[in-house]
């Protein structure tokens, strides 16, 4: 093992200085443009203040942004042939914008003059006329700033309304009706699954991000990781000069109360960038569940019901606490770190009626379990990082040191009374009392490199990472029926895992006439080992695989695009998913692990067409191979159930997806989704044989109406046709949300009134067949809310950024 890595190090030592020397060869060779230009007023001859913005002639997408010096000179280099405008901002001179320009030569504009403002403008904001939603051929971005009707949601629920993305009555992320979705945060994996994924997303506040965006088909430089694509949250980040803030405010009613104070504060200096928020969140909610279950012998023959009635309800108060700092070592290198704390305590209550029936379909007994849980969960992150541009030649470094750490503490009480039809106990109640501890613990540490290869018109990027992480999960239940509490050996475990996985890639990007190439290739090896002590049972697995990605695209013109990308991506077990113990509902139900779960592996394949570089069709395939289904079956227990993930052999999955946005005048905007999606079934889970399959399609709509100067609307509606998700034979179902937002104050502040799935139609009505089993269930959960928000932004800012690798970073990568 270390020889192999060794070797492999010392390739990549080796590419670094091929490059390099293949770049000071050629560094004379230009395959780009530079846009360049003066600033002329007749008011001032200073322009230091002012910022220059390029931007996409077509969406009026920002591509880069520079400062003006104090002679009012500006220069953008590195940029790719196309059509853009010139824009400007400053406190002191009127925005200019310039006439669609032709860039396919160098081109100096010559001088332009600015116009000195009549008056003192109280604040100065650039409008780059973001939609709510973006498309391009490899991922969607959804502006979660720009959004109405994300006021008083959560991530999850702002999630649950983005295009192609759906989420499962269990909170399990699907996108385009496909599972094992990796979750990122500003770039950087959350290695969560199942609950613990949804608890952080439902603890990370709307109000808190600027964008999620949605990638389909990653490319090597991303982990492995996600089969059915990346969602990556971009939090809020201010990168204006001085002490400026965001404070909002935002009340919510749906069954019960919700109540958010967000604030947030930026301080930035020429050479330091200090940044902080704290949100606070108590949410009341609750859901309500209605399931039958029908039991059959081998022979398919009926021999009894439980009907059930849950209710459902819970408090949680959270508090989600956000520091950092950027500094500039010099123009060309940057130290940061950033620090995330989120802690949660919840108080649960359920309340489960079971009527039981017989073969003939009488009433034959009950049982009521009344039971109260406390969950404490801790979480805290950390992380170092240092950018560097390594010469004027585009070489770029970037290292990334993070900590996580992942705490829970939970005491449960059920207590379960038996009746017989008439209502009548007959026998003493059965106390449960558990007692849950939860560690895990994440480090990590990653370096990339790129380097553009300008004789060949390319770039070169590769990187190394590393992980380790162990869960540390003890579960002790007590019988207190009696006298004294007993330990209950059968539902107590405590499980130990650990894992490290390390990974290497190498990704190349070349551009030559209509033709553009990506190819890619990372090596993943995973290490791993579990532990369960109670039983003295381990396992280990040590498996390397090679996932390669590749894209090819060609231009016939400004209007016609069309790529094709093909990847092979891995979606390991969450850790939760691996940990055996138990989670109880009531004495017949229960959830646990599976250690012995295999990774699935998907080889994804897509083609696109973009029209006129706002319409998006896309064509797709997806092959995974040991497909994780988390399955409600029959247990050993007579009437018992259990919900356990489980490997499927096959599962097939076909896909067409078209997305159009479309403007009526200036007053209407308007998005529309549409993915339509084939999924096929195959393989065993335990004494069943699924072949199932079915077309199924989704539409996400979302309109923004502008009433006046100062007053906008906007209306999203979602439909999610029948399907299936392993066995679970799913309806289809619609959701409208609506909103309303007014500008006050300058515009300064903002109200926003908004309602969320007005018909409280977001519901989930579905069922299973399997073998001596049929399940009926209706969940409805505190989905339709009313929230009210107020925000104000308040601080002084000259509008200068001299951080030029801020948020513009991304959109001057696509400019190279």
């Amino acid at each position: 093992m270390k020889t192999i890595y060794l070797k492999i190090m010392l390739a990549f030592a080796c590419i670094i200085c091929v490059s390099t020397y293949a770049n000071k060869l050629h560094a004379q060779v230009s395959v780009t443009y530079t846009l360049q230009g003066t600033l002329k007023s007749a008011t001032s001859d200073n322009f230091d203040d002012v910022s220059v913005y390029l931007l996409k002639a077509s969406d009026k997408a920002l591509v880069k942004m520079e400062q003006a010096n104090a002679k009012g000179e500006f220069k953008f280099e590195n940029v790719g042939p196309g059509k853009y405008l010139i824009m400007s901002q400053s406190f002191r001179f009127s925005p200019y914008q310039s006439e669609p320009l032709e860039v396919n030569k160098d081109l100096h504009l010559g001088d332009i003059l600015l116009q000195g403002q009549t008056q003192q403008l109280k604040a100065v904001t650039i409008n780059a006329e973001k939609p709510l939603i973006q498309q391009s051929f490899d991922k969607t971005t959804v502006n979660v700033s720009n959004s109405i009707a994300a006021v008083g949601s959560n991530a999850l629920e702002v999630l649950g309304k983005a295009p192609g993305v759906n989420v499962d009555p269990n909170e399990n992320l699907a996108m385009r009706g496909k599972q094992g979705v990796m979750v990122m945060v500003d770039g950087k994996p959350l290695n969560l699954g199942g609950t613990d994924l949804s608890n952080y997303l439902k603890s990370l506040q709307a109000t808190q991000i600027d964008k999620i965006d949605l990638i389909t088909n990653p490319s090597a430089k991303f982990d492995a990781a996600g089969n059915a694509g990346i969602i990556d949250i971009r939090l809020k980040k201010s990168n204006l000069i001085g002490t400026n803030g965001n404070l909002t405010l935002t009340a919510g009613m749906g069954r019960y109360e919700k109540f958010t104070p967000n604030v947030s504060l930026n301080h930035k200096r020429p050479k330091a960038n200090y940044f902080s928020s704290y949100a606070f969140n108590r949410n009341r909610g609750f859901n309500d569940l209605e399931i039958i279950r029908d039991f059959y012998t081998p022979e398919k023959n009926y021999f009894g019901s439980n009907v059930y009635d849950n209710y459902f309800k819970n408090r949680a108060h959270t508090h989600n606490v956000r520091l950092g700092a950027d500094f500039n070592l010099t123009p060309h290198q940057i130290l940061g770190f950033s620090a995330n704390g989120i802690y949660t305590d919840i108080l649960a209550s359920s309340n489960s009626l079971a009527n039981t029936f017989d073969a003939q379909h009488l009433k034959n007994g009950a049982f009521l379990t009344k039971g109260q849980t406390t969950p404490e969960r801790r979480n805290s992150s950390i992380n170092l990082n240092y950018r560097a541009k390594l010469d004027t030649l585009g070489r770029e470094l970037a290292i990334d040191a993070d900590y996580a750490s992942f705490n829970m503490a939970e005491i449960q009480n059920y207590k379960t009374l038996y009746m017989d039809q008439n209502g009548n106990p007959v026998s003493n109640p059965y106390l449960l009392m558990g007692d849950l501890n939860g560690a895990l613990d994440i480090k990590s540490v990653k370096a990339d490199y790129s380097t553009p290869l300008k004789a060949w018109n390319a770039k070169l990027e590769m990187g190394w990472k590393s992980s380790w992480v162990k869960t540390d999960n003890e579960v002790n239940f007590f019988d207190k029926s009696g006298s004294t509490a007993v330990l209950d050996t059968g539902k107590s475990n405590h499980f130990i895992y650990k894992e490290n996985i390390n990974a290497i890639y190498v990704n190349g990007n070349k551009a030559w006439n209509k033709f553009q190439l990506q190819m890619g290739l990372r090596l993943e090896n995973t290490r791993a080992n579990g532990l369960q002590v109670i039983k003295n049972e381990t396992f280990e697995r040590d498996y390397y695989q090679l996932f390669p990605s590749a894209f090819l695209g060609y231009t016939f013109n400004d209007s016609h695009m069309i790529g094709l990308s093909a990847s092979r991506r891995i979606n390991r077990p969450s850790y939760r998913q691996l940990n055996p113990f138990k989670s109880f509902l009531d004495p017949l139900t229960y959830a646990t692990g599976n250690p012995y779960l295999l990774p699935e592996i998907s080889e994804v394949y897509e083609f696109s067409y973009t029209l006129q570089q706002k319409y998006l069709f896309k064509l797709g395939y997806t092959h995974t191979a040991d497909n994780i289904l988390s399955i409600l079956g029959p247990d050993v227990e007579p009437r018992s159930v259990v919900q356990i993930p489980r490997n499927l052999a096959n599962y097939h999955y076909y896909n067409a997806s078209l997305s159009f946005p479309f403007k009526i005048g200036k007053w209407y905007s308007s998005n529309q989704d549409i993915t339509t999606y084939y999924g096929k079934y195959q393989g065993d889970i335990g004494s069943n044989n699924l072949n199932l399959s079915r077309v199924s399609y989704q539409i996400n709509s979302v309109n923004s109406i502008k009433l006046t100067a100062t007053t906008s609307a906007e209306v999203s509606a979602n439909y999610q046709s029948k399907g299936y998700y392993g066995p679970l034979d799913f309806n289809g179902v619609f959701v409208l949300n609506m909103g309303i937002q007014k500008q006050i104050m300058n515009r300064q502040a903002s109200l926003r009134l908004n309602f969320n799935d007005v018909f409280f139609s977001n519901r989930t009505d579905a069922k299973t067949a399997l073998n001596g089993y049929n399940e009926f269930f209706l969940q409805k959960r505190e989905t339709q809310v009313m929230n009210l928000s107020f925000s104000y932004r308040f601080g002084k800012s000259n509008g200068n950024n001299t951080r030029r690798q801020g948020a513009a970073e991304e959109e001057k990568r696509r400019a190279n």
